[in-house]
């Protein structure tokens, strides 16, 4: 995500930390290089032109604090005026009707239905009762999509197979959502290869009939400029509320991002960060912000974590970890709550230099050792996962044959693990050994 803007915007804060005191020719010369990145990477060019402009003024009239150099104090305007640019805060989603109704609109292929799935499951952990609708009467594929994606959820969707009528579809999924008392409705709407007079009075139409909330519009991160020409035709029609920005997993520019607040006007609410349900949330700019300036987003992988890992097992792992009883199943579990927290490369990304880390990294790679390693432990009996020392010569072909790897890798494997467990042990001696001396220190300066 925006790895090329990342790499160009740190390239050019070198040169800006480097420098010594602040001057309107030094200034320029190093802000040159951000605007350049800030361009290639897509950005409106106006957009960019003020942003520099922006960050040139309070760079020159800012009172330099004696503790900070006065590179770094610039990178701190840049960073400031880029959660402006990206809108300064969550933007949070209106829901006050009963029910709420919350419309999905965009071209055909910018991933509304997806988007529609994505934020119904988001809504229904936060207590919400969402109802899917499926108002696609172009696409056949739409509604069987949506459907498959509700049941993937465990959310109920609306459908009328064979109905034309939008309106009609309308009227019956509100009075279905009044019967079962869902708050919450969500319309996947219509889209076309490019805005034309035809959809956009249909969509006029459900909009005054519906009465809606939230008008989102789903965009396409990839598709550049081309998405905020998009976003200024839709709010002009339908005076949209704010957008939901797709594929930003793919988007190594992110111009789109960018120059979407500053544009319309609209802020951006959510995020798609992949293909999965759950890979989708709230637009937080401060976090973007630092992400793009390869700062990393400790709170957003913090949250993910919460929200992935039981408290109790992890409390339970850190003290099988502390009393060296550490087990190649434990080790197993691990894994798969790593894998629930997303792709590594996501992972790695919100630590702070994570882009740093990740170039010239193949994560893929990384990730493939990790699906060997799973599948070697789930070749082994409880009984190996538990006691790997009775892993002979024969068990050991036996696991890398049932699990498609070599003897080697599980040697390895049982190797590093044993190494784990080392270390694990040594680390519980020496917090035993530091809370006795803890107890014994007062005592020693006793007169």
């Amino acid at each position: 995500m925006f790895d090329t803007l990342s790499g160009k915007l740190q390239n050019a804060f070198r040169n800006l930390r480097g420098l010594g005191k602040i001057s309107e020719d030094n200034v320029s010369d190093s802000l040159r290089d951000v605007r350049m990145a800030l361009l290639e990477a897509d950005v409106n060019f106006k957009v960019a032109r003020d942003f520099i402009e922006r960050v040139k003024t309070k760079a020159l009239g800012v009172e330099v604090v004696q503790s900070v150099q006065p590179g770094q104090q610039i990178v701190k305007i840049i960073h400031d005026e880029l959660v402006d640019l990206l809108g300064s805060q969550n933007a949070a989603i209106n829901l006050s009707g009963n029910p709420a109704c919350v419309m999905m609109v965009g071209l055909h292929g910018a991933g509304k239905t997806t988007s529609s799935a994505k934020l119904a499951r988001l809504l229904l952990k936060q207590g919400r009762t969402p109802l899917l609708v499926a108002a696609d009467v172009y696409r056949p594929a739409a509604m069987d999509q949506l459907e498959t994606l509700g049941k993937q959820i465990d959310i109920p969707v609306f459908v009328r197979k064979g109905e034309k009528d939008v309106l009609k579809i309308a009227r019956e999924a509100l009075e279905e959502a009044r019967a079962t008392n869902r708050n919450t409705l969500i319309f996947d709407t219509a889209g076309r290869l490019q805005i034309d007079e035809p959809l956009v009075q249909e969509l006029v139409r459900l909009r005054d009939l519906v009465k809606p909330q939230e008008i989102l519009l789903v965009l396409d991160a990839a598709t550049g400029q081309e998405a905020v020409n998009v976003a200024t035709h839709f709010d002009q029609a339908l005076n949209v509320t704010g957008s939901i920005l797709t594929k930003l997993d793919g988007d190594a520019r992110g111009g789109a991002a960018l120059s979407m607040k500053s544009v319309t006007g609209k802020p951006i609410k959510y995020a798609g960060m992949g293909e999965k349900v759950d890979e989708f949330e709230a637009f937080h700019p401060e976090r973007m912000a630092s992400r793009i300036l390869g700062m990393g987003d400790v709170v957003s992988l913090v949250e993910r974590a919460a929200e992935a890992v039981d408290e109790n097992d992890a409390k339970r792992m850190e003290e099988k970890m502390r009393k060296g009883e550490f087990t190649l199943e434990d080790f197993l579990d691990n894994l798969r709550q790593m894998k629930k927290l997303g792709p590594l490369e996501s992972i790695v990304g919100m630590l702070p230099g994570g882009s740093e880390m990740l170039k010239g990294q193949d994560m893929g790679k990384e990730e493939k050792k990790f699906r060997r390693m799973e599948g070697i432990i789930c070749g082994m009996t409880i009984k190996e996962r538990r006691t790997p020392q009775i892993l002979n010569a024969t068990r050991r072909i036996r696991i890398a044959k049932g699990s498609g790897v070599t003897v080697a890798e599980v040697n390895n494997l049982l190797n590093q693990f044993g190494q784990m467990q080392q270390m694990m042990k040594k680390m519980g001696k020496m917090q035993k050994m530091m809370a006795k001396m803890g107890g014994a220190v007062p005592g020693m300066f006793k007169k």
